[in-house]
């Protein structure tokens, strides 16, 4: 079995993709170096990122297939699934044979395939805009953490820049220890990794508390449900 091994980078994943299409190999799985420890028998070849290839693959799809494509195989990447990497090379391969109207080949597993890998973190980052909740820190920043299935932070950031844009905030992905972090001028991505969360502001515990004692005071005790809350 050949892997394709790369830094977890979206630009590393379109330099495999490089590597494997134009020097016709065909590679089992492309994953990234922190993947699961790898059978000894796999032949596992490091793909080092190359800005200048992954830029012409970048540039290939947005003019041999479409922006849709383009959209759908970096949605596929964001869901961190080990069989993505594999997924998006036979998928962009059939796309450059086919054109722009691969996404319409669903009788074929490959699209099939990576469409609903694409839906599922779309629908994640959908849920996710409806569920964020903001906490106001004691230095007024507004503080939420998240822990997502999916790698969909850069997904979430731009909405909250736009809605909360006359605000200082941090959304805190605790699983990936990364967050995105805005100044009201733009945002940024980063590593981020806490050991204690930020104070709250007096207003914040105040309402916090209130919250709670609603919560309990409305509660039906014989139908708490912790799991369909966290569901719904």
């Amino acid at each position: 079995m050949l892997n394709f091994i790369y830094d977890g980078s979206f630009e590393g994943l379109l330099t495999c993709v490089y590597e494997a299409y134009y020097k016709h190999v065909n590679p089992d799985r492309i994953i990234p170096g922190e993947m699961p420890q790898l059978d000894m028998l796999d032949e596992s070849i490091y793909i080092s990122t190359d800005e200048e290839k992954a830029s012409k693959v970048y540039a290939s799809i947005l003019e041999k297939i479409s922006s849709d494509a383009l959209d759908n195989m970096y949605y596929a990447f964001l869901s961190e699934l080990e069989a993505s990497g594999k997924i998006i090379f036979e998928y962009l391969k059939l796309g450059w044979k086919i054109g722009s109207k691969v996404d319409m080949y669903l009788s074929e597993d490959i699209v099939l395939n990576l469409h609903k890998i694409s839906k599922k973190v779309g629908s994640e980052r959908h849920r996710m805009l409806g569920l964020i909740r903001f906490s106001q820190c004691r230095d007024g920043i507004y503080y939420s953490q998240i822990e997502p299935d999916h790698n969909i932070l850069q997904l979430l950031a731009p909405h909250f820049a736009n809605r909360m844009a006359d605000q200082n905030w941090i959304i805190h992905d605790i699983k990936r220890n990364i967050a995105a972090i805005y100044n009201m001028k733009g945002w940024i991505l980063t590593e981020l990794e806490l050991n204690a969360l930020p104070e709250m502001s007096h207003e914040e515990d105040f309402y916090q508390s209130l919250w709670k004692q609603y919560f309990k005071s409305i509660a039906i005790t014989t139908r708490f449900n912790p799991k369909l809350q966290v569901q719904h």
